[in-house]
């Protein structure tokens, strides 16, 4: 079972990628409206596999929940991917020098997503 923690301030994009990661019925989401409640999820007993982080937030956005993540116990590494509307190369690359293994495309293909998560793992 591969487990996935989506965080997004939108709830409409919360909502389609609980449904197109709930497709697979080797995968369990669960879902964080920010990344304070992205944090109090991974202080839980309940572990991701992976976290799918938008970039933009208010308050705490991804690259700061991506930084206190990792002061948490058990998730020094955890992968992280972050999804993003800035999309340009230079954008790219600076997410993954901050750490993430992969950034996604928003808008993301609903059908293709549980795959691109899994190309993203198998490639880390």
């Amino acid at each position: 079972m591969l487990r996935i923690l989506h965080v997004d301030d939108e709830p409409d994009i919360r909502e389609v990628a609980a449904m197109s990661l709930g497709i697979d019925p080797e995968i369990e989401v669960r879902s964080a409206a920010s990344g304070a409640e992205a944090l109090t999820v991974l202080e839980s007993d309940w572990r991701p596999d992976v976290i799918l982080l938008d970039v933009m937030m208010p308050e705490l956005d991804g690259p700061g929940t991506l930084e206190r993540l990792r002061q948490l116990p058990h998730h020094e590494k955890t992968p992280v991917i972050f999804m993003t509307a800035r999309a340009q190369a230079q954008e790219k690359s600076r997410f993954l020098d901050l750490g993430a293994i992969a950034v996604i495309v928003k808008p993301f293909d609903p059908m293709s997503l549980a795959g691109q998560v899994r190309d993203h793992l198998d490639a880390w």
